[in-house]
């Protein structure tokens, strides 16, 4: 009888967070030989393969996918099996940013998987727009963040990626040569900047007539009818419609959605909180 041993599952997520078997191999203290040799008894086992070769890295396969959230889940579960029964509870206070867009859907998430398991750990949380969290990292302000970049740097860990588009409400229509109204961020972001470019490449008449700290701001003023507003794929509904090739828009880019911490040491609260964001942005909405 073949089982699934949860080394080669530990394995597996490391290479598949590190997007590599080189910096997945690292993340675990194991030399890359070592690293390939338990990726291919996994495969082995699972009688296909978990990633795909994508330029000098690698991606999920299609049984990749399928298994990492299960690979996620029984590994926390026996890290905090061992927590309990040893006895070694996780204390001290953190620090964390979420941003307000993707925060309000997935905080209450996180924090109950995190104080579950970790109920004597201080938490001091911050939701909102997320253009100041890599400046508080770097200053030691927040302990830990997740925020929106356009292309991740080595020590930001790629969460979740998000396709843009131009969208309106679905109940009204605007014409390819009217002055554009436009529904834009207020703060100097990524998404603001992303809009304001993809309209000075579009190279016609456009105004903002409305601003605002959120996107659900942002999104109240299409549904309204009053602009046409940049938006990630995974905010849209019903009552939106994609408009970008009819007012001829080109491509926009994709938001990706990243984590950072302070420093490079890890700790009990820091490593425990790193793997309830995980679970909770690879969980689908």
């Amino acid at each position: 009888m073949v089982n699934l041993d949860s080394d080669l599952l530990r394995t597996f997520v490391a290479v598949a967070e590190a997007g590599s078997v080189t910096d997945g191999a690292a993340r675990i203290h194991r030399s890359q030989s070592a690293t390939s040799l338990q990726i291919k008894r996994l495969e082995s086992i699972l009688g296909q393969p978990v990633f795909k070769r994508h330029g000098r890295g690698v991606v999920l396969s299609d049984a990749g996918r399928l298994l990492l959230p299960v690979a996620h889940e029984v590994t926390t579960r026996l890290d905090v099996a061992l927590q309990d029964i040893s006895q070694t509870a996780v204390t001290g206070k953190l620090r964390i940013g979420v941003p307000d867009d993707h925060g309000r859907a997935k905080l209450a998430q996180i924090i109950a998987a995190f104080t579950r398991h970790h109920p004597q750990v201080e938490l001091e949380v911050t939701c909102a727009l997320s253009t100041g969290f890599p400046d508080a990292i770097d200053k030691g302000s927040l302990d830990l963040a997740v925020y929106e970049v356009e292309s991740p740097e080595p020590h930001e860990e790629l969460l979740f990626e998000d396709p843009t588009c131009w969208v309106s409400s679905a109940h009204r229509e605007f014409s390819v040569d009217e002055t554009l109204p436009v529904a834009v961020f207020d703060h100097a972001c990524w998404w603001r900047d992303a809009a304001i470019a993809s309209l000075e490449h579009r190279a016609k008449p456009y105004r903002i007539v409305y601003s605002s700290q959120s996107v659900a701001g942002v999104i109240a003023a299409v549904e309204a009818g009053i602009a046409v507003g940049l938006l990630g794929r995974s905010s849209l509904h019903a009552g939106l419609s994609i408009v970008g090739e009819t007012l001829g828009f080109g491509r926009t880019s994709t938001s990706k959605l990243v984590m950072a911490a302070a420093g490079s040491q890890e700790t009990g609260p820091l490593d425990a909180m790193k793997t309830a964001i995980r679970s909770a942005f690879l969980t689908k909405n």
